[in-house]
């Protein structure tokens, strides 16, 4: 089976990450926070693995991490995340 392998794979090493990036690019390049959150943890237990409660800040903690990735489209108030131009 051939895996297809995002633009982003290399660049983003954290496999949490790679899942908001995906969950992102799935949902047209932008969507809320908690929607990605959810997202991220429905992916995870497709893979059979554990949500623990701390998903969601770690999930905030990636969006702030990889800056160069994720921004803010409607400014630093809004809870929306999108891909940087280019990743989408």
């Amino acid at each position: 089976m051939t895996q297809t392998v995002s633009p982003w794979a290399e660049k983003l090493g954290d496999p949490l990450a790679h899942d908001v990036a995906t969950v992102l690019k799935h949902m047209g390049g932008s969507a809320h926070q908690d929607i990605v959150v959810n997202c991220v943890a429905a992916l995870k237990r497709q893979r059979g693995e554990s949500v623990t409660n701390d998903l969601k800040m770690k999930i905030i903690e990636v969006f702030e991490r990889y800056r160069d990735f994720f921004i803010k489209p409607f400014g630093e108030n809004s809870l929306r995340w999108a891909l940087a131009p280019g990743l989408a």
